[in-house]
């Protein structure tokens, strides 16, 4: 328990259809059953990774391991949404390193050996998750291979297999980002810039340049004379098509409703709360009547300056600075509290716990036993050797010792180690058995207080719930049918229609309202001009959504994209001749005040033009890029931009020494860094890897 306690503190935060195939085999040709499954079987995939099909249950059993090792090290079996979906990514990013970068990496020669993997687990060149790890760490914060060994011996001891599957864990981890460092080493050795290279990036930025310009822009007016044909736009596109190879997708509409609490709820709930206040002023066991009149149970904690800040400044005000123990109806929005301070004491933050664990009939006994023992002198340490049935509580070597005990992280039952004295043991009773517990030290003493905090939410009652339902329904009828009869529905109700455009199937929010994959399925289900019924989400929203366009996973249709090729291709026609029309226009000129006046601009100036931070000077890049390279003091040609032509002289030319061959060798590192980022995603786009788990989650 106690190891398993450690990881938890100093790591903070990180069968129906089977019953089915089952009776059937008694009366099917069990092959006739196989073929049937596995002609099914593509269909319940999860993905494809190199060739290699992830099936659902396989999925599921990955999920189950990391979820595990997540209980693990958080200390709780709840999780939320999103580290259900940490969990699950976590799970195929290891499914993708197993099938699809090993593989390339031995296509490459790179092996990780035996011998290696120990060294790195238990030898000279230790990996940083055995180093760095918390719960090899002594007091001290140095790694203890004791800690290691020690933890090594548990798992002998462990019937539950957890300790195992997290050691596991780690030297999978630790095996898998040594072969990635091996990888990555092939491309970052190949990215070292010679001295040549590093004299360009050094020359490129430390030469700037002042310049004087005329802006001449493009205009907004459409101009009828640049034309692009159809054949263009289709040549463009054939030989551009990997532009637009895109995810499954579909537009939709919708229109939500919102259940809100009315004046009538909020009220009566006001009510209510106030009619509580003088019983749960007068209350004698709070804890059974905040359980039977709270939105919130009350939490045994001791609470310091500030902790109530994020629930409610006038909560936090009337706990610290209030005249009576008893504070007045608060209210926050739709919710209501009444808080009451219990008691006021010097606690400390965290507390270093030892302990024995007794149990069975006589452990009662027994602990008062050891508590007299331990008043006479007696070796904590050698007790709990002796006598503890929790025999993993070793920190620091030393039996029995727990650890760092926080309010936050803390064994259930333990809450009275915060107040208690020092070094002075006493009889403790919790869902374990009994224990002998003695605080050894703290840190240092805050003022704190319990404090009760009756909370009453105004909800939404049944009448107005169905009130609500009530004008859903009525869009919904209205709209029901087709995407005409939805606009006359938006429009004969006076309600707005959302629109979402390209939305992927693993979608699970329509702009604020999360959780919302129901409608996602649906869409996905569904044909352009399909009109759904009430979707309720989160029971408090009702939408009704229709499916405005359908995109395919491959390469967007020549017609979808067509627009945007047509746009692009006539900017581009359009910068040819503009800057052709203003070259002409200037021929023969050779003063940028005279030059400006044609064109009724002024003339402007920029200095410290740097070619190597295009960036980060708010002018047109190919206008830095011609400055660059433009002679001094004469009229350059006219470069197009992207929204206008420039005329432009370069006036002076400075070559400084700000950027030092250091800064380049950190521009090099920085570019090394992001090419091995893009390792795995690269590997993945080219081994055209399926990801279908939005079927499923």
């Amino acid at each position: 328990m106690a190891v398993l306690q450690k990881i938890r503190v100093k790591f903070g935060l990180l069968a129906s259809i089977i019953i089915a195939i089952g009776l059937l085999l008694f009366i099917v040709d069990p092959s006739s059953v196989a073929s049937a499954v596995q002609s099914m079987s593509s269909k319940f995939d999860v993905g494809e990774i190199n060739g290699k099909s992830v099936s659902y249950t396989d999925f599921q059993e990955d999920i189950q391991k990391y979820t595990t090792i997540n209980e693990m090290l958080t200390g709780g079996s709840a999780q939320n949404a999103q580290q259900q979906a940490q969990i699950r990514n976590q799970a195929w990013e290891q499914l993708v390193f197993k099938y699809l970068f090993l593989s390339k990496a031995h296509d490459a020669g790179i092996f990780v050996g035996d011998k290696e993997l120990v060294d790195m687990t238990a030898g000279s060149n230790l990996s940083p998750m055995i180093a760095q790890n918390p719960v090899f760490l002594d007091e001290q914060g140095n790694f203890s291979p004791e800690n290691v060994s020690f933890f090594i011996q548990q798992m002998s001891q462990d019937n539950s297999g957890r300790y195992r599957m997290y050691w596991d864990w780690l030297q999978t981890n630790i095996e898998n980002n040594r072969y990635f460092e091996k990888y990555a080493s092939l491309f970052t050795a190949s990215m070292k810039d010679n001295s040549l290279m590093l004299q360009k990036a050094i020359a490129e930025n430390n030469t700037t340049s002042d310049v004087e310009f005329v802006m001449i822009p493009f205009g907004y007016a459409k101009d009828s004379s640049v034309v692009v044909s159809d054949k263009e736009i289709k040549d463009f596109y054939n030989s551009h098509k990997d532009f637009y190879k895109q995810q499954a997708s579909r537009d939709i509409e919708y229109v939500v409703y919102e259940v809100n609490p009315s004046d009538a709820d909020i009220a009566a709930t006001q009510e209510s709360i106030v009619n509580l206040a003088p019983k749960f002023e007068n209350a004698e066991n709070v804890t059974n009547f905040m359980m039977k009149n709270s939105d919130k149970p009350y939490t045994d904690f001791w609470y310091k300056r500030g902790d109530f800040k994020n629930t409610s400044a006038e909560i936090e005000k009337a706990v610290w600075e209030g005249k009576s123990d008893v504070s007045g109806v608060i209210r926050e929005g739709n919710n209501f509290y009444i808080s009451r301070v219990l008691d006021t004491k010097n606690v400390p933050d965290s507390v270093y716990v030892r302990h024995i664990l007794l149990q069975g009939e006589n452990a009662e006994h027994q602990a008062d036993s050891l508590v007299k023992v331990l008043a006479k002198g007696g070796n904590f340490s050698n007790l709990a050797a002796m006598y503890s049935l929790d025999q993993q509580a070793a920190d620091g070597g030393e039996k029995g010792n727990i650890g760092w005990l926080t309010q936050t992280y803390n064994i259930p039952g333990f809450e009275s180690v915060f107040t208690a004295d020092k070094k002075k043991p006493f009889v403790l009773k919790t869902q374990y058995g009994f224990h002998v517990v003695e605080v050894v030290k703290t840190t240092e003493l805050l003022k704190k207080k319990k404090v009760a905090v009756l909370t009453k939410e105004a909800l939404a009652s049944k009448e107005t719930f169905n009130e609500v339902y009530g004008h859903a329904n009525d869009f919904a009828t209205m709209a029901n049918g087709s995407y005409k009869n939805y606009k006359k529905a938006v429009d004969s109700l006076g309600v707005y229609s959302h629109p979402v455009s390209k939305m992927l199937e693993s979608a699970n929010n329509l702009g604020a309202i999360e959780e919302t994959k129901e409608v996602t399925r649906w869409a996905f289900e569904k044909k352009a001009g399909e009109v759904s019924q009430i979707m309720t989400v989160n029971n408090n929203y009702f939408v009704v959504a229709v499916v405005t366009g359908v995109h395919k996973e491959g390469y967007a249709d020549l017609k979808e994209v067509s627009p945007y090729i047509s746009e692009m291709l006539y900017h581009e026609k359009l910068r040819v001749k503009k800057q052709e029309e203003v070259a002409a226009q200037i021929a023969g000129m050779t003063d940028l005040q005279a030059i400006a006046e044609k064109f009724n601009t002024t003339v402007s100036t920029h200095n410290g033009v740097t070619f190597a931070s295009m960036g980060n000077q708010q002018l047109d890049p190919a206008f830095i890029g011609a400055v660059s390279v433009a002679p001094l003091n004469e009229i350059a040609k006219p470069v197009a931009g992207s929204i206008a032509v420039y005329v432009y002289k370069v006036t002076n030319r400075e070559v400084g020494s700000f950027f030092t061959e250091s800064d380049a060798k950190t521009q090099q590192m920085q570019m090394s860094n992001y090419m091995t980022n893009m390792i795995i995603p690269v590997m993945m786009q080219d081994a055209d890897v399926k990801d279908n788990r939005a079927h499923f989650y």
